[in-house]
């Protein structure tokens, strides 16, 4: 039995215990919030301790924790966590940027424990199906990867909004398309952006492209445009389409050069993220400090081009 504490008890905290429940071998045994009345009801739903400071979360019995906050606590959440003794399971993005992210990974280094960022895609029965499928049946080496999401239904006081909360739509959705590049393409060499601000100061829609060892990505985040949400990627036999939304995958199609189309279809179940609680589960038990599919390099690799194409149109966050 792995025994669980949650940091941060909004909207992202309620989907992950909807995949907790889904997982054999874990137990919710203490949450924190920084508004009482939020760990209050998030207890009341879901059991456990409520935990009014993260010292007494930390010094509860606990194995690990996910960390469910905004952006910019990801990073002091995650190295408190590491010196309490804790497996840090981390949302996307897993810290404000890589000078951040190296600070963790020193502190990972140093107490020999795990650490991964919680980013679900690969996790999802299609997107491993798909990788499963093209092992026998290829369309080739990927060398262009398309993908993006636009979505202009966030309510105003969304945190996505907040310049101080590091919101804007690279944070929020670029991670996403970063590391689906990443995935397909291998290593990060040159990244080129160009992007607009609202009113809050953050980026409203940005459009990047990106050159790796294995080719090129054209990739869009936003929040004032409504986007497709599918992704595509092209090898020299053929190119698959993961539909939207892809982040979320459940269908893909595989059209090849010589004609013919296959179609993938692999619905996920209690809202996805039970799928990478589950591995990261089995790392602790395997006593790894990285995952394979999410490890530490890539996770450096995604926030390093958020990085640059940030610098590129000047989107700067507080104490920065």
């Amino acid at each position: 039995m792995i025994k669980w504490g949650i940091i941060g008890c909004g909207r992202i905290a309620q989907r992950f215990m909807q995949g907790f429940a889904a997982v054999d071998g874990v137990e919710l045994v203490a949450s924190y919030s920084r508004r009482g009345v939020t760990v209050d009801d998030f207890v009341s739903k879901y059991g456990g301790m409520a935990c009014y400071s993260i010292d007494d979360l930390l010094a509860s019995d606990i194995d690990a924790v996910y960390i469910a906050t905004l952006p910019d606590s990801h990073a002091a959440y995650s190295i408190a966590a590491l010196k309490a003794g804790k497996h840090v399971l981390c949302e996307k993005p897993a810290t404000v940027n890589l000078a951040e992210l190296d600070e963790v990974l020193e502190v990972v280094k140093a107490t020999g424990l795990l650490f991964m960022e919680g980013m679900k895609p690969p996790f999802y029965p299609l997107y491993t199906k798909l990788k499963e499928y093209l092992a026998t049946d290829p369309i080739g080496p990927a060398g262009y990867v398309r993908a993006g999401s636009a979505v202009a239904d966030c309510p105003p006081d969304h945190p996505n909004y907040s310049l101080e909360l590091v919101g804007g739509s690279l944070m929020g959705i670029g991670i996403y398309e970063a590391f689906l590049a990443i995935d397909w393409l291998g290593d990060l060499q040159e990244v080129q952006t160009m992007g607009r601000f609202g009113q809050t100061g953050i980026d409203m829609f940005a459009i990047f492209q990106t050159m790796h060892k294995g080719g090129y990505a054209q990739l869009y985040a936003g929040f004032d445009l409504h986007g497709k949400g599918d992704a595509l990627i092209a090898g020299p036999l053929g190119h698959v389409t993961i539909h939207k939304n892809w982040w979320n995958p459940a269908r893909a199609t595989i059209d090849y050069l010589d004609g013919r189309s296959v179609e993938i279809d692999e619905p996920f179940t209690a809202g996805g993220l039970n799928y990478e609680l589950e591995h990261f589960c089995n790392l602790i038990r395997s006593g790894l400090t990285e995952s394979p599919i999410v490890p530490h390099q890539m996770s450096r690799q995604m926030i390093d081009m958020i990085d640059r194409a940030r610098a590129q149109v000047g989107l700067k966050y507080p104490g920065e």
